[in-house]
């Protein structure tokens, strides 16, 4: 899929479930990276991340532009366009638009980072950082004990 058959889909997506005509451009920025895509207030443009296309399919791709459209026509009309906003989440209902889109699985590889790890000396509660902590200043949240340095330990982590 391009450029110009993004326009024509998006134009028939806002026809069909808003029933009000998209008259600005809608594209495929390949700078989005964690997110699905973006409604541009000033140019009234709306931006995709072409990623989602390509890993997730056209429904989510089309869940996308259901809510890019909901910020586009609410701020049009001068309602409220936010996330936040009582119009939006209402006008992502009536159209069966996504509040977020889905993670990308390109971005959800497992990483394994070293972190520093710190017990308290009386209860033995575990913290693990990814910095370094004075701990001279800080002690253990639940007790209020000292906290003892243990060193790096490798996170594991949930795929």
């Amino acid at each position: 899929m391009d450029n110009h058959q993004l326009q024509k889909l998006v134009e028939e997506i806002s026809l069909k479930d808003f029933q009000r005509e998209f008259k600005h451009q809608a594209s495929f920025n390949p700078r989005l990276r964690t997110t699905g895509g973006r409604y541009l207030l000033g140019s009234h443009n709306i931006e995709i991340n072409k990623k989602y296309l390509e890993e997730r399919g056209l429904d989510e791709l089309i869940g996308i532009i259901k809510h890019e459209l909901c910020h586009y026509h609410l701020h049009l009309e001068k309602k409220g366009y936010q996330h936040r906003d009582a119009d939006f989440k209402y006008l992502l209902k009536k159209t069966g638009a996504p509040r977020f889109c889905t993670p990308l699985p390109s971005n959800q590889i497992k990483r394994n980072r070293n972190t520093i790890q710190y017990i308290c000396e009386q209860c033995q509660q575990v913290y693990l950082r990814k910095k370094r902590i004075d701990t001279s200043r800080f002690v253990c949240g639940k007790c209020r004990g000292t906290l003892i340095y243990q060193g790096f330990k490798e996170k594991e982590t949930k795929k």
